[in-house]
């Protein structure tokens, strides 16, 4: 196992835990996330608040994870984000939605780039349309 996983397995272990400390620390101080529903963010801080803003909409969230992989200083997760929306939920727009109380299962991967043992570029993959499906937010459509 190569830094990259290492770095990569640490993030996901402070995600699980809920460890601010360690989940900001996995990120250089000018990281740049790219992510389906904020566009891109940069700095370890704005990651921060941008994962610790998705602990808020569900405070059960977890990580199944499905798929673990490494390629030179490239970690690669593929799972499933389980959760349940009983807190506020940050829109792109900037307004909060009240909470659903629904539970999510959205599929998900990440792509992070580390260097001197820090994260220096994470990809954030998730299908919006299924995110917002879930959570009631968009009409089914229907054929006339």
């Amino acid at each position: 196992m190569g830094q990259a996983r290492e770095v990569m397995d640490r993030l996901n272990r402070a995600m699980e835990s809920k460890d601010k400390e360690t989940l900001a620390s996995s990120y250089a101080a000018d990281a740049v996330a790219y992510t389906p529903d904020q566009g891109e963010i940069r700095g370890r801080d704005a990651i921060s608040s941008y994962l610790f803003d998705l602990w808020e909409a569900m405070p059960d969230v977890r990580y199944n994870q499905m798929g673990r992989y490494e390629s030179g200083n490239v970690a690669i997760d593929e799972g499933i984000v389980i959760g349940t929306n009983t807190g506020p939920l940050r829109m792109p727009s900037g307004e909060t939605m009240q909470p659903t109380g629904k539970e999510l299962r959205i599929r998900s991967c990440d792509v992070a780039t580390v260097e001197n043992g820090e994260i220096t570029s994470h990809h954030f993959y998730f299908d919006q349309v299924e995110f917002l499906s879930q959570l009631g937010l968009m009409r089914e459509m229907t054929s006339h």
